[in-house]
C-alpha cells in the first residue's frame, strides 16, 4: 500500500506539478542505492553552499567520464539532495556524477552563482580521479536555471578562466530546458536576480557562442510554458550550428518543463528517453566509455 501511495504521489504530483507531496523527494524514494557509492558534502569553496556530492559507479574498471550537474530553481531555490535520482541514473550508466550546490538569490545576484559553478567544475577537474572519474572526459549539464549555468561555463571563457580552465577542457555541455536568451526578463522572481531593468546583455549565453564552443546536447519539452523552447533551445542550436559547432537538438512532447528532469528517474523514464540521449551524447564524444 505504501508503494502504491508513493507511485500515485509521483504521477499526480509531478504531472500536476506539486499536488500534495514533494515530487523530487518522492522520486528519490524510488532511487536504488546499489548502483553507486556516494561521497557526500565535499567542500569546494568557503561558503556553506559550496558543497557537492559525487556518485561513483560500482565496480569501475577504468576511469569514467564525468558529468557536473546543476539543478534549476530560478537561481533562488534548490538543493543537490533533491536530485539524488540524477546522480544514481548517471552512475548506473557508468558515469561519475557530481551534484553541486551554489549560492542563490538574495545571497548573491548574477554573477555569484556562476562563480560558484565554475569553482565546482575546477574542484572536479582537480580531484575527481580519486572518485573514479577522468578529468579529461568532463561534461557540464544543467536543467532550467542550472542549464543556464552550464551554458555560461561552456560559452563564456571568463568563468572557467577564474579556476585555471578553458571551455575547450570540457568534452561537451548538456542543456535541459535551459534559458539562453531571456531579455527583457518577464518572470518576476528572476528580475531582481539579473538587476532588471538594467540586466546586462553579457549575462545571456547566446551572446557568447563562438566557433570554439564545446559540442552541445540541447533538450527541451516541446510545450514548455516557462522557458520558450523555440527561442532558447532552438535559438541556441541555430547559433552553434552557424559557428560549425556540433549540436544535437531534441524536443519531447510528453514531459513539461519540470518533468523533463524527472524523466531521469526510474518511475518517470517512460515520459521521454532523456537519460538515454545524454548517455548516447557522451558515447558519441568518447567511444571508450565502458558499462
Amino acid at each position: 500500500m505504501i508503494r502504491i501511495a508513493l507511485r500515485i504521489c509521483v504521477i499526480g504530483g509531478l504531472l500536476g506539478l506539486l499536488l500534495g507531496c514533494s515530487p523530487l523527494k518522492v522520486l528519490n524514494a524510488f532511487t536504488p542505492g546499489g548502483t553507486f557509492s556516494k561521497a557526500s558534502d565535499l567542500k569546494y569553496g568557503d561558503d556553506p553552499r559550496n558543497r557537492l556530492d559525487v556518485y561513483t559507479p560500482i565496480n569501475l574498471t577504468a576511469d569514467a567520464p564525468v558529468v557536473v550537474f546543476f539543478y534549476g530553481g530560478s537561481w533562488n531555490s534548490g538543493s543537490r539532495s533533491d536530485y539524488s535520482f540524477v546522480g544514481e541514473a548517471l552512475a548506473a550508466r557508468g558515469i561519475v556524477a557530481v551534484l553541486a550546490d551554489y549560492r542563490l538569490y538574495p545571497q548573491v545576484h548574477y554573477q555569484g552563482f556562476l562563480e560558484d559553478s565554475a569553482s565546482a567544475v575546477g574542484w572536479t577537474r582537480e580531484h575527481i580521479r580519486q572518485y573514479g572519474g577522468d578529468p579529461g572526459r568532463l561534461y557540464v549539464m544543467g536543467h532550467s536555471a542550472g542549464g543556464y549555468n552550464a551554458a555560461m561555463l561552456a560559452l563564456d571563457p571568463k568563468w572557467l578562466a577564474a579556476v585555471g580552465m578553458k571551455p575547450s577542457m570540457l568534452s561537451g555541455w548538456i542543456g535541459l530546458a535551459g534559458p539562453y536568451d531571456f531579455l527583457p526578463i518577464e518572470n518576476p522572481e528572476v528580475k531582481p536576480v539579473f538587476y532588471f531593468p538594467n540586466s546586462p546583455p553579457d549575462s545571456q549565453p547566446i551572446n557568447h557562442v563562438s566557433a570554439l564552443s564545446p559540442p552541445a546536447l540541447l533538450i527541451a519539452a516541446k510545450d514548455d510554458t516557462l522557458v520558450n523552447p523555440e527561442r532558447n533551445t532552438g535559438g541556441m542550436a541555430r547559433l552553434l550550428r552557424g559557428q560549425g559547432v556540433p549540436v544535437r537538438e531534441l524536443y519531447f512532447s510528453k514531459p513539461g518543463h519540470g518533468t523533463l528532469i524527472a524523466a531521469f528517474s526510474r518511475p518517470m523514464r517512460g515520459l521521454a528517453p532523456v537519460l538515454d540521449e545524454v548517455v548516447a551524447f557522451i558515447h558519441s564524444r568518447d567511444q571508450t566509455l565502458v558499462y
